[in-house]
């Protein structure tokens, strides 16, 4: 009757696809990938068709994963110490050393808390007989929690009263469960995530937990270590001690002076840090040894021998060429395998024999026989197809799926009540990851009937970290200290949208006259923007002027600069505020690729209503006051510098620069960001050049308070 209620409820997500979609666009829920050497951001494919898990089914995948987990972390813990698993000849140790992921940088020590994999992303088919079998472990940086997170957020309010009535289990819990994780570890002082940059392909992902969970989102340039600490830097160059780093990037580039010398994305000296015990890093460095794909075949004897259980969850049946016997197993039958090469993740280094004719199978025997260590094959498991809803057709269609289980660790270890469901973007395809083309699913675990939950698992002894200190303390890290970078993004993100605002409401009256007949009448416009005058006709300007994202000064630029700027403030100033941002670039993107002709311009007049409604939004929100200070001054600047460039008067100008003065006393006490200082050096000498000697001294004396109170604030 549960699984039936559910079952109607997805059917209703399915005629509200279209509207859900929209959402997730108008979100930015996105996933990069890379083709050819270039970065494309792209929406990530949602199927609104979820996997539906019975409450039962559920509690037996918890228990298993919880039991893996438990495992993997007391093999980490071992191979990092004792070894006592080598010794006893459980895993030989040429598979333990020649594994990638073996960083004996990390020998002897044991992290806070005793936890090394705090995120576990589990890998899971289901097979046609409903059996379930885990393909992989991901212990290093598991990525994919936030987008079933976002998607059962829109999902609930597109139909809310069938979720109040379906037994869903809540999954918003996960950035509450993470946070207790990183809590639990934390060492002394503020939580951070850091990520490599806007172009990697789970940014969105890096925001959206720091925003979720309260974590401040950093870029490696934004750390500094100190006496083996761990420091985040502000705008001012304070230093903030962090105690625990959710990091989003990969071992060999975390620390270039313990691992990769050349990588240009780590943070000098963090190993040090973290060796001294003064920083927890989540998930450890180092994990690499355990989610190997030939350690792999390991786990089952992993559990047997730290927790002297059966393995409740199996894996795939596996081969390792290093050893004779499974050596001759894979090449007597090599068409029906899958061999998968070690070193690759994402989908990618993964043949099937099948598809392979008798050459390249005879190649691929000798590539094995050369470098035995380098695969292993696996039996080809015919996994479960889930319906898909085709986005061509309508129609549903079978796909080949997985799931993604996360499990999280701290003082206990908990499965999330939820997953990524991946699937191919191919009908018959057996690889779904999104890096290969795949879509996501919502994954639904149904409570049970008494609303019951329980924890299966086997007590597993944690050291407890040295403090751990009280949530609602540890919740107080600092939402208002902000990086360089991000005081820049906050300054852009406000000169851009007003520049798309008011150039776009100013040209109204030119477009008025060229419709009078006077077909020259853009250019005093064009003028004023220093834009070219070469302009063939006005329907050449309009193309140029509004949709050519090669012109930097193009409407389409604004808003894309715009947008560049707004989204590494996702964790300050929210996705509810910066989906405004989104559908302005989405609506002249659409445009762009739709139209060309003058008479489209009245079209775009709800791009400035977007503009105004993401200010109203800033504005009325309970972001900090520094923050909207320094996002309102970038803004009023650029006003002041179209205003005088249209040849507005001064008393026009009166009302910007009573709202700069505003937010300039707002800033009083703090060091003067660099973009704004010069910004306002160009600003005082352009209108004194354009004839506002009134306006130019007025700035000029905002400038003067303010570096006196930046020199008062270094000072003390």
């Amino acid at each position: 009757m549960v699984i039936s209620a559910a079952q109607q409820l997805a059917d209703e997500l399915v005629n509200r696809r279209d509207a859900l979609n929209r959402e997730l666009a108008r979100n930015g829920v996105r996933f990069g990938i890379y083709k050819n050497g270039e970065y494309q951001d792209q929406l990530f494919p949602y199927d609104p068709i979820p996997r539906i898990l019975g409450s039962d089914e559920f509690d037996q995948l918890e228990a298993g994963l919880k039991q893996r987990v438990n495992a993997l972390n007391a093999y980490l813990r071992d191979i990092y110490s004792d070894k006592r698993i080598v010794r006893d000849g459980i895993i030989p140790e040429e598979f333990v050393y020649t594994c990638s992921g073996y960083f004996p940088q990390v020998n002897g020590v044991t992290p806070p808390g005793g936890v090394f994999a705090h995120i576990a992303g589990e890998d899971l088919v289901q097979g046609e007989d409903g059996a379930w079998w885990v393909l992989e472990d991901n212990l290093r940086i598991p990525s994919g929690a936030s987008y079933p997170l976002f998607a059962r957020d829109i999902e609930r309010r597109t139909t809310p009263r069938l979720f109040r009535d379906v037994r869903v289990r809540d999954n918003r819990d996960y950035p509450r469960l993470l946070r207790k994780s990183m809590d639990f570890v934390s060492t002394e002082g503020m939580a951070v995530v850091l990520s490599p940059g806007r172009y990697n392909s789970a940014f969105f992902e890096h925001a959206y937990l720091a925003e979720k969970t309260g974590a401040t989102l950093v870029f490696p340039e934004d750390l500094e270590v100190v006496d083996n600490r761990l420091f985040f830097l502000d705008y001012a160059g304070r230093r903030h001690r962090v105690g625990v780093l959710y990091r989003r990037l990969s071992d060999e580039f975390l620390d270039p002076f313990a691992f990769n010398p050349d990588s240009v994305i780590g943070v000098p000296g963090l190993l040090s840090a973290y060796r001294a015990g003064n920083v927890a890093i989540v998930n450890a460095p180092g994990n690499g040894v355990a989610d190997d794909k030939a350690i792999y075949y390991f786990v089952p004897q992993m559990i047997r021998y730290y927790l002297h259980e059966e393995p409740l969850l199996n894996n795939a049946p596996t081969y390792m060429p290093l050893f004779e016997q499974d050596r001759k197993e894979i090449m007597d039958r090599l068409g029906e395998l899958v061999v998968k090469d070690v070193a690759e993740a994402g989908g990618y280094g993964v043949v099937f024999g099948s598809s392979l004719d008798r050459e390249q199978r005879r190649d691929l025997a000798a590539k094995i026989a050369e470098e035995p260590r380098r695969f292993i094959a696996q039996e080809v498991i015919q996994f479960k197809d889930i319906d898909v809803i085709d986005p061509d057709t309508g129609e549903r269609t079978p796909r080949k799926c997985d799931l993604r289980a996360f499990v999280l660790t701290g003082q206990n270890t908990h499965v999330w009540y939820s997953g990524l469901t991946r699937y191919s973007s191919v009908p018959g395809q057996m690889i779904v990851n999104s890096s290969q083309g795949g879509g996501f699913k919502d994954t639904w675990v149904l409570a049970k009937d008494t609303g019951v939950e329980y924890d299966t698992s086997p007590h597993v002894e944690l050291i407890k970290p040295a403090s751990v200190r009280a949530s609602a303390q540890s919740a107080a890290h600092s939402s208002a200290l902000i990086t360089k970078s991000k005081v820049e993004n906050l300054y852009w993100l406000g000169r851009y949208s007003e520049r798309v605002f008011t150039t776009l409401n100013t040209f109204l009256p030119f477009y008025d006259r060229v419709m009078d007949t006077d077909v020259d009448a853009f250019r005093p416009f064009a003028s004023a923007l220093d834009l070219p005058q070469d302009f063939a006709d006005f329907d050449t300007f309009i193309t140029s002027f509004l949709y050519d994202g090669e012109n930097p000064d193009s409407i389409r630029s604004a808003i894309r600069c715009a947008f560049t700027n707004a989204v590494p403030l996702r964790p300050e100033l929210g996705s509810r505020l910066l989906q405004y941002i989104e559908l302005a670039m989405g609506g002249i993107d659409e445009a762009a690729a739709h139209s060309s002709h003058a008479d489209d311009l009245y079209d775009h007049r709800d791009i400035a209503d977007l503009i105004l409604s993401f200010w109203g939004g800033i504005e009325d929100s309970q972001i900090d006051a520094p923050l909207k200070a320094l996002l309102f001054l970038g803004k009023y600047l650029e006003r002041v510098d179209l205003y005088t460039r249209f040849g507005l008067s001064t008393q026009e100008l009166d009302a910007p620069l009573r709202k700069m003065t505003t937010y300039v006393q707002v800033l009083d006490g703090l060091q003067m960001p660099e973009c704004l200082e010069s910004g306002l050096v160009w600003l005082i000498e352009q209108t004194l050049v354009r004839g506002y000697a009134p306006i130019s001294e007025a700035l000029a004396a905002m400038l003067s308070g303010l570096r006196t109170d930046s020199t008062e604030h270094l000072c003390a």
